[in-house]
Parts: C-alpha cells; sequence; structure tokens
C-alpha cells in the first residue's frame, strides 16, 4: 500500500512539474517570437554608412528605425531618408528645423538658432560651435532641415542651401525614425529626445514600443530557459522523495 503510495505521488510530483515547465516554455515562445514579429512589423535595421552623426551613431553601427509618416517627425528626431537631390541611398540626420523656421548659425556662443532661440546642443561632436561655418534659411512649409551631429564632416542641408527648397528636403522623403541603437553591443540603448526641442512649439515625439519589445522577448527567453530547467528539476525531485 505504501509503494503504491509512494509511486502515485511521485508520479502526481512529475506530471506538475511537466505541466508547469510545459506552460513557462509555452509562454516564453509566444513573447519571445512574438517580440520578433511585433519588431518587424514596426522598425527595420539600418547601418550607418559614414561618421556624420558621431558621436551618437558610430559609423557602422546598427540602429532600429520605427516606420512612421514625414508629418510625425519632429524637432530633433533622427531620420532615415531619401531624396534625389542629396543622393540615390538612404542617409541619417537629425531634423533641427520644420516648415516656417528660421534656422541660423550661429550666436557669439556658437550655438544653433530656431526662430531666435539658441538651442543647446549636448549631442555634438567636439566642444566648438554648432558649425564650423556660419548660415541662414529658411524652411519652407512641408519642409525639414537637417544637419549631422558630427557638424564638421556632415554632408547636411548647408551643402544644399543654394537648392530651391534652402536645403531642406520634403516631409515625404522621410522613411523612418531612430529609435534605438542596436549594435555594437556597448552602444546598446533607446534615442532620447533633445531637451532643447522639446520647449519649441510642437514639442518633441515620443518614442515607440522598443521597451516593451524589448521586455517581451527578454522575458520569453527567461521563461524558455527557466522552463526548460524546471522540468529535468522537478522530475529529479520527484524521484528522490519517492
Amino acid at each position: 500500500m505504501s509503494s503504491s503510495t509512494e509511486r502515485g505521488t511521485d508520479g502526481r510530483g512529475r506530471t506538475t512539474g511537466s505541466v508547469l515547465s510545459g506552460l513557462a516554455v509555452a509562454l516564453g515562445c509566444v513573447l519571445f517570437l512574438g517580440g520578433f514579429v511585433w519588431a518587424a512589423l514596426i522598425y527595420r535595421p539600418y547601418t550607418v554608412p559614414t561618421d556624420s552623426m558621431t558621436p551618437t551613431i558610430a559609423v557602422g553601427a546598427r540602429v532600429l528605425a520605427e516606420k512612421v509618416d514625414g508629418s510625425e517627425i519632429r524637432r530633433g528626431d533622427i531620420v532615415v531618408f531619401k531624396d534625389s537631390t542629396w543622393g540615390d541611398l538612404p542617409m541619417v540626420k537629425r531634423v533641427v528645423g520644420v516648415g516656417g523656421d528660421k534656422i541660423a548659425c550661429c550666436t557669439k556662443q556658437g550655438r544653433l538658432t530656431i526662430n531666435g532661440t539658441p538651442v543647446e546642443e549636448p549631442y555634438l561632436q567636439g566642444s566648438g560651435p554648432a558649425s564650423p561655418i556660419g548660415f541662414k534659411a529658411k524652411v519652407p512649409t512641408g519642409q525639414l532641415f537637417l544637419l549631422g551631429d558630427h557638424r564638421s564632416d556632415s554632408m547636411d542641408s548647408r551643402v544644399h542651401l543654394t537648392d530651391g527648397d534652402h536645403g531642406s528636403v520634403p516631409r515625404s522623403a522621410v522613411n523612418a525614425r531612430v529609435d534605438a541603437r542596436a549594435w555594437p553591443l556597448g552602444s546598446v540603448g533607446v534615442m532620447q529626445r533633445p531637451a532643447a526641442f522639446s520647449a519649441l512649439p510642437g514639442g518633441t515625439s515620443q518614442p515607440g514600443p522598443v521597451r516593451p519589445i524589448t521586455l517581451a522577448v527578454v522575458a520569453g527567453a527567461v521563461l524558455i530557459l527557466a522552463g526548460a530547467a524546471y522540468g529535468p528539476l522537478a522530475r529529479r525531485k520527484a524521484r528522490k522523495g519517492a
């Protein structure tokens, strides 16, 4: 009678362990794979080919860019765009002006101004002025004025000032907004919206769902590993208790 009871207890322990292990693995797979599917629907990976955005984004870095409509772009956003005037390849630059803005550089303190308001740009390469060359431009309606963070080594709106649109590109040229750095590992992180732009009319954009996506993928991986390890441990414990 005792032997039968022990076998029953052992069987229930093994069954419970297997069920919990299976549930953890199943839920982990849903979160893990669901996170990647979610990311694939919203984000595009890009490799930045030049150092025009250093130190914010290094040359060769991989970024995740959220697929958005050009109408959603705000000052301070880093965007991926393609414009025939600029070339045939996608480019990555920071938006510093939108339609109607008057952009100028530089003040006596070396700052960029937007509609006469000096902008603090802590993300710039080096400690010099916001641009090694002075310039002024008025951004036409429906257009964006774009600069690289490495101002002394960036082919941006300043180079195209004599074009019909005063160096700007149409909002429709934007394919995506950079939301996070994905590679190299030491630079992984979500892009911060510059505080100086948030105080201007229109404010700054909100980050996409990169954080909850990352959380889902990490939580899924943890559950899969924990579930896979729990099953054998539960069976071993049941055998020892038999």
